[in-house]
């Protein structure tokens, strides 16, 4: 049984980590980290403000935001507690300072731009066709609440491309409106022709199943740090 902490924990996507991971057999809920909302009961257990008792977890889930993370990161490194990182916001600056910060493992750190297993295909898909046809845009478009533009997941994909061609990623643009979910189009443009790859994501209930494999497998990467879903898949 893997003991999981999840930091973030009445947030909206934390809700949701606790029940998934309440629900799983092989998988214990045994502390929500949410000091904002300590003394509130998420799947069925109360929410703390007490850091150390993230140190009981074999894995803590990070799904806080930006200006907090990596402070957070610094805390479970110190209680040597596994960490999946699924809050957005981290381009090659702040993964540069996440690896200075984190330093050789055991724990691992795995930093996932997004966990829905489509948008990984969307991807890796994207970063194959740029090789032929290596002019490219890409346009994201998220809920309004949505704190960081562009998304981690549209910085993952051009830096994926830009490594296919060699050359610059492709620009991203960012719209941010009520009633998205999350939407992700890569757009390829040739002679006389356009390709376009698209996700689009309508319920987080499709971050899940993802989730739930990264907390499982955490634990065993070769690497301190590590960035991607695909890396456990």
């Amino acid at each position: 049984m893997i003991r999981v902490a999840v930091s973030g924990a009445a947030g909206r996507m934390g809700t949701l980590v606790c029940q998934a991971v309440a629900e799983a057999d092989d998988l214990d809920l045994i502390v929500a980290y949410d000091p904002s909302h300590a003394g509130e009961t998420v799947a069925g257990i109360t929410v703390t403000d007490d850091t150390d008792a993230v140190g009981g977890a074999d894995v803590v889930v990070e799904f806080t935001v930006p200006t907090i993370m990596l402070d957070n990161l610094a805390r479970w490194r110190a209680l040597e507690v596994h960490t999946v990182v699924g809050t957005s916001g981290f381009d090659e600056e702040r993964l540069a300072e996440l690896r200075r910060r984190w330093g050789s493992g055991p724990p691992n750190c795995l930093v996932v731009p997004n966990f829905s297993i489509g948008a990984v295909l969307m991807m890796r898909f994207a970063e194959e066709a740029s090789s032929h046809l290596p002019d490219a845009e890409i346009v994201e478009m998220h809920h309004q609440d949505k704190v960081d533009a562009p998304s981690g997941t549209a910085i993952a994909t051009a830096d994926r491309m830009g490594r296919s061609t060699g050359g610059d990623p492709p620009e991203i643009h960012s719209v941010r409106l009520p009633g998205i979910v999350s939407r992700q189009d890569v757009i390829f443009g040739g002679v006389g022709e356009t390709l376009t790859i698209s996700h689009e994501t309508t319920d987080r209930k499709s971050f899940m199943p993802g989730v739930l494999i990264a907390v499982r497998r955490v634990a065993g990467l070769s690497a301190p740090v590590t960035v991607g879903l695909e890396a456990v898949l």
